[in-house]
């Protein structure tokens, strides 16, 4: 996925780019703020949701087989507040609360004629991560670390009467790679994180559709997964 290329991309600039400029010891800034029992900060960052479809190749009365995907990714806003649990010197507990803004494009195609029918899926996620983050060793004022959890969530922006209907409650594994970087008067954290979401949330009574026309498309697919991946600013 392009969108994935992109992000990783500008962590590892990020990255590699203080790496080399903190080869030798330095005075550390703040440098006892990672063992308080408690850290509060904010987070803002970007998103490409994702649909993962699994089609059965069901064929309608008058002889059409549909097939969805997703066809193009567009970048979705994140907002959220940072709540961490100091466990030892590796390990914190961290609570993100968020709300995720954004959307889905999908297209369903007729496997025959090409035939095309498209839907765009507008989701404003309530989210709730819960992660455990496992961090290196502190050098100069940078601090990488790889995270890993789980993540509840609600989707408040389902509309019905569409050719596709998910379920609002979605719950997920997400893991994903950071740095801390220690600044004069706070910590600035990029982190790259993939989630994949285990719950199946296609909808399958459809007694909402007033157009019956529309129930072939949810016929033809099995099961649906969420997938994210969310590039994250915190600031602590």
């Amino acid at each position: 996925m392009e969108e994935l290329k992109k992000y990783f991309t500008i962590l590892l600039l990020l990255t590699l780019s203080f790496t080399v400029y903190s080869q030798t010891r330095k005075i550390q800034n703040r440098p006892y703020i990672d063992q308080r029992r408690l850290h509060y900060g904010f987070t803002i960052g970007i998103h490409t949701q994702d649909l993962k479809f699994r089609n059965n190749g069901y064929i309608t009365e008058d002889g059409q087989s549909w097939f969805a995907d997703i066809g193009e990714y567009s970048p979705g806003f994140t907002v959220g507040v940072l709540g961490e649990l100091y466990l030892n010197q590796y390990l914190a507990l961290r609570l993100i609360p968020s709300l995720e803004f954004g959307d889905k494009k999908i297209i369903f195609r007729e496997k025959e004629t090409g035939e095309e029918y498209k839907q765009t899926m507008k989701s404003c996620y309530i989210s709730l991560p819960l992660d455990l983050k496992f961090s290196a060793e502190r050098f100069n004022n940078y601090r990488p670390y790889i995270v890993a959890g789980i993540c509840p969530s609600i989707d408040l922006g389902k509309k019905k009467q569409k050719a596709l209907l998910t379920k609002s409650m979605d719950f997920a594994v997400e893991i994903g790679l950071g740095c801390d970087f220690y600044l004069p008067f706070f910590k600035l954290i990029p982190e790259l994180k993939f989630r994949f979401g285990l719950a199946d949330l296609l909808e399958k009574k459809r007694n909402d559709l007033t157009d019956m026309s529309l129930m072939k498309f949810t016929q033809s697919i099995d099961r649906v997964n969420s997938r994210m991946i969310v590039l994250s600013f915190y600031f602590e």
